[in-house]
């Protein structure tokens, strides 16, 4: 018994919608994951094949859905492309509503082609029920399996590497800007017992929350101190540290040293300034 369901635009459609009502009410991870999965890797291919394949005629169900799925894997990266050239950026939300546009569009495109078609020239998509077997060619019962195959072996990758997502490398930026907020203005001449200011900041990347502590030496002699910089995974923090030197001397060193949760040694190396004091 065969049963036919159209070209399946209209579940495609509501299928989409649900993801954007589960990204927008932070749905379970789980149901984000079994709609989101379709929607990246085939939904963009399948509707354009219904654009430029509206016709019975011209591809089979085994190249349809073979080609939905590279020609989606080609679609989403150049969709990304275009979003990285524009003021949204790539967000969670641009990718999502752009893709979900591009699948409106052409959802809309292939229904108009379909509807100036004659009823028998129109592609539907058809299940056979029956007990299974194998029956066709040979040619076409190896290209089944390895069809099969590849899409599990895909899928199967994609839930593992969302299952355990790869850290990235874990570091600390650590910098010292001038008091206008730029990479100038140091200062470079003080006097015994004036004050000099530079901005120091630091942003952790470490994929965890860390605690900094920031230590200026003077000629390998504590000066002043900024402790307990509490940051979360990509949080920065910027402030005005300050140091005075009590020695004169050319080229005093003033280093800037970076200490992680309470460590003993400086996790980075210094960075330092030059300062004639007078």
């Amino acid at each position: 018994m065969k049963v036919k369901i159209g070209n399946g635009l209209l579940p495609l459609n509501l299928l989409v919608i649900v993801l954007i009502v589960a990204i927008i009410f932070t749905l379970p991870d789980l149901l984000r994951v079994i709609v989101g999965l379709p929607f990246l890797l085939f939904f963009p291919g399948h509707v354009l094949l219904l654009v430029l394949f509206s016709r019975k005629e011209g591809l089979g169900g085994i190249e349809r859905v073979a080609l939905s799925f590279g020609i989606s894997i080609a679609i989403v990266p150049l969709i990304g492309l275009i979003l990285n050239y524009t003021w949204w950026g790539i967000t969670l939300e641009s990718t999502l509503y752009s893709i979900a546009f591009f699948i409106f569009v052409m959802a809309l495109i292939a229904w108009v082609k379909r509807m100036r078609l004659l009823e028998e020239e129109r592609f539907s998509i058809e299940f056979q029920l029956r007990m299974p077997g194998w029956g066709g060619g040979t040619w076409g019962r190896v290209l089944s399996v390895l069809l099969a195959v590849a899409i599990m072996g895909a899928l199967g990758t994609l839930g593992y590497v969302i299952a355990t997502p790869k850290v990235g490398e874990r570091f600390t930026e650590f910098y010292i800007l001038g008091v206008d907020g730029k990479a100038a203005g140091y200062p470079t001449e003080l006097a015994t017992g004036q004050e000099g200011k530079v901005i120091v900041g630091i942003i952790n990347r470490e994929h965890e929350p860390v605690i900094y502590n920031v230590k200026v030496m003077i000629d390998g002699v504590k000066n002043s101190e900024v402790g307990r910089i509490e940051l979360e995974h990509d949080e920065k923090w910027e402030g005005v540290v300050a140091f005075t030197p009590d020695i004169t001397g050319d080229n005093e060193k003033v280093e800037f040293l970076l200490y992680k949760n309470e460590e003993a040694k400086p996790s980075l190396e210094s960075l330092h300034l030059w300062v004639d004091v007078t």
